[in-house]
């Protein structure tokens, strides 16, 4: 009876050993990978140049890190044809980033121009199209901290427009729209509609240039000798027809187009390639169409600038996916799409 419990006490003593040797293990498995994933938050702060106030908002901010870190690398891991990156949104939650690099306050009760479509009846046009190639496009701009993505939409939609009536590029100032259209819908920092934007261009018989009233990120009391000295002007704008891809493709092949989508996930960490989803049509964020093509994979795309500089995406562009079976378009594009006419 005691060699029996003796050999029991053994096997007892070695179980809890392997047992203690498994949570071990586990723990420095967790331990060697959490350290891992600490070195690039550093890199990644050193880069950004990240600075938090205390420990605990570090710390904060690392959790949020890595959870985003995990689900850049699970789709970075599903073979799809394009990359997500550990970009200068990785610290920040959804909700942050949309309220900080957005500004598109949604589908809603805004004024519409007109219920004509003047490329209404354009039967041909060309396979692909980059309009940078033709002068017409602006170098990417960066919205900062400030939810004006409306004001960078309608602007290069302006620009390019005007440069098509003129032959001149001029640089506009998205910083006099985030300054003096305010009072109603737009709400400068805090979000906006391109529409209501072009309805302030037309009222205030147009719109000044960046170099006299550069971008500041900042809400700002209106300059009013700044906007009362309009570089370019235009007569109206239009709506291209909601839910028709066939119609925004028409108008981007004759212009640039200020297209609504929603960016809030796989569209923030974006990197390069066509992204072809998921994506939703929960639409928080403008940019400016500005081309189209297909890819060498055969994904026909959309061309887009956006507003979060050249450290995004391709050097601040980026291809979604075009010609998809919803009638909203890849990430809502054809929900809401506007251009000028000079």
């Amino acid at each position: 009876m005691e060699f029996i419990n003796k050999m029991y006490s053994k096997c007892f003593c070695l179980c809890l050993i392997l047992v203690f040797g498994a949570w071990s293990s586990e723990a420095t498995s967790r331990n060697v990978q959490d350290a891992s994933i600490y070195e690039r938050y550093e890199q990644w702060m050193a880069r950004y140049g990240r600075h938090y106030n205390n420990m605990n908002e570090k710390e904060t901010r690392f959790n949020i890190f890595k959870k985003n870190v995990a689900f850049i690398e699970s789709s970075n891991n599903a073979n799809k044809p394009y990359k997500l990156s550990v970009n200068q949104f990785a610290d920040l939650t959804t909700e942050e980033f949309k309220g900080q690099r957005t500004g598109f306050k949604g589908l809603g009760d805004i004024p519409s121009p007109t219920t004509t479509f003047k490329y209404e009846n354009v039967s041909v046009v060309p396979s692909s199209l980059d309009w940078r190639t033709k002068g017409a496009v602006m170098p990417v701009k960066d919205q900062g901290q400030c939810g004006s993505c409306w004001a960078f939409a309608t602007v290069g939609a302006l620009e390019g427009a005007i440069q098509l009536s003129t032959g001149t590029l001029i640089s506009m100032s998205e910083q006099e729209l985030v300054d003096c259209n305010v009072g109603g819908e737009n709400e400068g920092c805090n979000g906006g509609y391109p529409d209501v934007a072009f309805e302030y261009i037309i009222n205030n018989h147009g719109l000044t240039n960046e170099a006299n009233y550069p971008y500041t990120a900042t809400d700002n009391v209106c300059n009013a000798t700044e906007s009362g000295s309009p570089s370019g002007s235009i007569t109206s704008y239009e709506d291209v027809p909601v839910n028709r891809e066939l119609d925004l493709l028409k108008a981007v092949a004759n212009q640039p187009v200020s297209v609504c989508i929603e960016a809030a996930g796989e569209f923030s960490f974006y990197e390069s390639g066509v992204l072809t989803g998921p994506c939703g049509t929960d639409l928080d964020h403008c940019v400016t169409a500005i081309g189209y093509g297909t890819s060498d994979d055969g994904i026909d795309y959309w061309l887009l600038k956006n507003s979060w500089g050249t450290d995004w995406g391709e050097e601040g562009y980026a291809r979604i996916q075009r010609n998809v079976e919803a009638v909203e378009g890849m990430c809502g594009i054809a929900m809401s799409a506007s251009y000028a006419i000079v």
